[in-house]
């Protein structure tokens, strides 16, 4: 191990730039600067340890004990470089994003909703670079309390309700890793994470490890949305979409597949864990899990909720793929880290830069929209096709080495068909978009039959603020002689103040903007197309993208893979 700073200034220079943006409420023109300016400085410190960690360093900084026997101190091994390089890169494009997206819907609090980005960050990159249980305990819960003011940031009832069942359901979780942290601390003198998990645990009573064991994943199942741990999480898109995007495609709900992770391959390992037979369960829960969301997709009318159960889905893929226990699994479910990440950044970019240019959330109400936003349809057909594992996209790499992991392991036949079926379903719940958006028109398209009914999302909570009843008639909606607070409605009612059209298509069709970017600013289109272009590189030369090469690291330093 090598001593360095690089560890602590990574997390310390997002979290000073707080109070600065915070006291830069009256110049937003500086603030967004303050705000890039940071990003880039804390991708430039973590990119900067990348050669080192690949070449077998690991950079260390210790602050001190803080409980007995347990340092609060920061690492940087592959695996943690992993989730901080990627956490990292994002948050510039998502930064760019956000300011087309804030000004576009000329949104209330942007200082507090920039200030708490910086704090999610800091508090991520904790959790990636944490050495051990407690102190990743510590940034996993300070994750929760810096993105609940990003998932309330509406203050509708709505946004409010969808808060508050995050919380619960996120400080429960973080109630279960504390008493499992605390469970392995008392079997094995220790929460320090080693590679091939540690050795008092191989030794302790088979049934208080499973159910420390239990504890952990269960805790960090909550962030990584396993079922039926996982409704929070299709609430939460109620927040704005660089929301969604960051926080619930990297972020947050990385943090949780990242802590399974540590707990799988740091902490138990691949041996403990086959000794007390606690990875088929895991296995078998997420694959149960997969195959749910995306059948559940299906039935979403709501393009954010979709994506919501899309990414539940998704994220189980990189849980089966670490229970599993073999090389080629795990390299697949580790690379599936960065390969959702881009993806589904994409698709939420896309889905916000539809809600503010044409004010249209619901999918059915998106039949030709492929002539008003050409690149931006572009960009979700290419996210799309890798999250159905199409080759040339990020998806199908790491979706391959998940199938021939599968297929070489004992029984796993029926976990490997479960993933090709969640691919067959991930290309029915988005084909029918993409098709329709190029393919169809406004006057002749067909209802799809998958989405009638109270199932197909009209009915439920409205992503971006409001709800299935508001977007009718306003007159019959509203008190008469109310006037609304402009700072505070909801995305949706912002629209309708300033414009006559909400949702679908305008008296004519959908105007014609072609493929030059007059659909959208330059702030919004340039991270969507970042985002897709960063797919197809991971989806093409893997290995140049680093994020391969990272994970062959992981995998090849693990002791007791199984090939």
């Amino acid at each position: 191990m090598t001593e360095s700073l690089r560890p602590i200034l990574a997390i310390l220079v997002s979290t000073v730039a707080i109070p600065v943006i915070l006291s830069l409420k009256r110049r937003p023109n500086v603030r967004e600067g303050v705000t890039l300016t940071v990003a880039f400085a804390k991708f430039a410190i973590i990119a900067s340890m990348v050669p080192g960690v690949l070449s077998g360093t690991q950079y260390e900084f210790a602050l001190g004990q803080f409980a007995t026997g347990i340092e609060l101190a920061f690492s940087v091994d592959p695996l943690g470089l992993l989730f901080g390089l990627l956490a990292s890169l994002l948050w510039i494009v998502t930064s760019f994003y956000s300011i087309g997206y804030m000004r576009g819907l000329d949104e209330h609090a942007q200082t507090r909703y920039f200030a708490s980005f910086a704090a999610s960050l800091a508090s991520a990159v904790g959790v990636a670079f944490a050495s051990n249980l407690l102190t990743l305990f510590v940034c996993y819960e300070l994750l929760t309390v810096s993105t609940y003011p990003l998932v309330t940031h509406d203050e509708t009832d709505e946004a409010r309700a969808a808060g508050r069942k995050y919380l619960a359901y996120t400080f429960g979780g973080g109630v279960a890793v504390l008493g499992g942290t605390v469970l392995v601390f008392v079997l094995a003198g220790t929460t320090a994470f080693t590679p091939g998990g540690l050795e008092g645990l191989a030794t302790a009573d088979p049934t208080l490890a499973r159910a420390a064991f239990a504890l952990l994943a269960a805790g960090f199942g909550v962030k990584a949305a396993l079922m039926p741990m996982h409704s929070w999480l299709p609430d939460a898109m109620v927040a704005p979409t660089p929301v969604s995007g960051l926080l619930h495609a990297v972020a947050v709900v990385k943090s949780g597949v990242f802590g399974i992770a540590r707990v799988v391959l740091d902490v138990y390992g691949p041996v403990t864990m086959e000794q007390l037979g606690v990875a088929l369960p895991l296995a078998a829960i997420a694959a149960f899990t997969l195959l749910t969301a995306s059948i559940i997709a299906l039935r979403q009318d709501n393009l954010k909720r979709r994506l919501a159960y899309s990414t539940i889905s998704q994220l189980s893929y990189i849980v089966l793929g670490l229970a599993l226990l073999k090389e080629d699994a795990l390299t697949g479910g580790l690379l599936h880290i960065p390969a959702h990440a881009f993806m589904k950044l994409t698709l939420f970019f896309c889905a916000g830069a539809i809600h503010v240019e044409t004010h249209t959330d619901d999918i059915s109400d998106m039949a030709g929209i492929g002539k008003r936003m050409p690149l931006t349809m572009a960009a979700f057909a290419v996210a799309a096709a890798g999250m159905a594992g199409i080759p040339l996209v990020a998806g199908f790499v790491s979706k391959w080495y998940l199938v021939i992991g599968a297929l070489s392991l004992d029984g796993g036949l029926i976990f490997a068909a479960a993933l090709l079926v969640s691919g067959v379903l991930n290309i029915a719940y988005f084909w029918p978009i993409v098709y329709q958006a190029y393919f169809e028109s406004p006057e002749g398209h067909d209802e799809k039959p998958l989405l009638e009914g109270p199932l197909g999302g009209r009915d439920e909570v409205r992503a971006d603020g409001g709800d299935g009843h508001e977007s009718g008639n306003t007159d019959d909606d509203s008190d008469e002689g109310e006037v609304p607070n402009t700072e505070h409605v909801d995305h949706l009612g912002k629209h309708r103040e300033d414009h006559e059209h909400h949702g679908g298509p305008p008296a004519g069709g959908w105007d014609d903007r072609g493929w030059r970017g007059g659909e959208s600013t330059w702030f919004m289109l340039g991270p969507i197309l970042t985002a897709a272009t960063l797919s197809l590189l991971l989806g093409t030369v893997p290995y140049t993208a680093v994020f391969l090469r990272i994970v062959d690291t992981i995998v090849s330093n693990l002791p007791g893979v199984m090939a």
